[in-house]
């Protein structure tokens, strides 16, 4: 605070008063353990009273919603709930310290009545919690529903939400189809605070998001997210790219896909429960081992991992593999069917063995 003209004429006369001031806002402050930042004014004299700020790294562990802002708009939050003496203390210590413009915003695990400097490190360490929600790769929209009514969103709002795929921002490319467009992630949404509908936004956002950063043409977007999921439902961590390729090669073949995670999808339930005749049944969409080409939507959530695996898969004549050993995922690929039989009666000895 600065005084005025008037003020400053006669600020000598006041000196006695102001240092009497001082001392006794010194004795307060040492009560309430806190020291105070050394630049500042008080009835317009620089005094080290002006910003509150506490000493060493804080006491009781605290959850704290930091917001998106400068070190002020940050500070203001933080001294509401005891976390810093002080806005202002904090406001200078973020201005001091480099790495405090890298500070994310979200829930963070500070302590209460720390220094300013301290509580500025220990953001700067982006140790964000992350809140809500968790979309899992591979999830289909039924599951993300589930999840979502699990975690406390109400059914009702949930379901609203679902059947209005274009108030989500579901683009005109996806053909009014949700699945695979709700992207696997951690989202900073609870039911207290994000409504359903935003929830499956920011979902759809994040999908779209990164499909502008892949440069992927719109006319395309729809098939690759339905490629990479069936990548992420059928391939081991260490082999979408060559599963990628597998999907490419009997594509170009004009092959049936022959891909068991399509035909369950479809069907609602586990590939072994599925029958002979269903697997041959040509009328079902989903009948990967008779009908031709992709399925008619995408099969789960793919990750960006399935999405970068299938825009630049590994060069390679494979048209079919087989997990050998569900143990340590290794996957056997090969262009020879005959190979193929061999894979298929390594993995069931394997199974044998196993108890699989």
């Amino acid at each position: 605070m600065y005084t005025s003209r008037r003020d400053r004429r006669t600020k000598k006369s006041r000196r006695p008063l102001i240092v009497a001031v001082v001392v006794a806002l010194v004795v307060v402050g040492g009560l309430g353990a806190w020291t105070v930042a050394n630049d500042g004014y008080l009835f317009g004299i620089r005094t080290p009273l002006a910003a509150p700020d506490y000493e060493g790294t804080g006491g009781e562990p605290v959850t704290v919603d930091v917001p998106q802002g400068n070190g002020h708009t940050i500070g203001v939050a933080l001294a509401e709930q005891d976390v810093v003496a002080s806005a202002e203390a904090f406001a200078r210590a973020f201005t001091a310290n480099p790495d405090a413009a890298a500070i994310q915003p979200g829930t963070h695990e500070l302590k209460l009545r720390m220094s300013a400097a301290s509580a500025v490190a220990l953001l700067a360490e982006n140790n964000v919690v992350r809140g809500g929600l968790t979309v899992v790769e591979g999830h289909t929209v039924a599951q993300i529903r589930s999840t979502m009514i699990e975690a406390g969103w109400p059914e009702e709002d949930v379901k609203a939400a679902l059947a209005d795929p274009g108030a989500l921002g579901l683009p005109a490319e996806a053909g009014g189809e949700l699945e695979g467009w709700l992207a696997a992630s951690t989202y900073e949404a609870r039911p207290e605070t994000t409504s359903a509908a935003d929830a499956l936004k920011a979902m759809v956002a994040l999908t779209k998001s990164e499909l502008e950063e892949l440069k992927v043409p719109a006319d395309q977007r729809n098939d690759l997210i339905i490629k990479a999921s069936l990548v992420e439902r059928e391939a081991p961590d260490d082999y979408r790219g060559q599963v990628a390729r597998v999907i490419e090669n009997r594509l170009a073949a004009n092959e049936a896909l022959g891909l068991d995670a399509i035909d369950s999808y479809g069907r609602k339930k586990p590939s072994h429960e599925i029958t002979a005749q269903e697997f041959r049944d040509t009328s079902f969409p989903y009948a990967s081992r008779v009908v031709k080409g992709l399925p008619p939507t995408a099969i789960g959530a793919p990750s960006r991992a399935s999405l970068d695996a299938v825009l630049k898969p590994p060069e390679g004549p494979w048209r079919w593999y087989v997990t050998v050993n569900l143990e340590t995922q290794e996957t056997k690929f090969t262009d020879d069917y005959d190979e193929f039989l061999e894979f298929r009666a390594e993995y069931q000895t394997w199974a044998a063995e196993n108890g699989y």
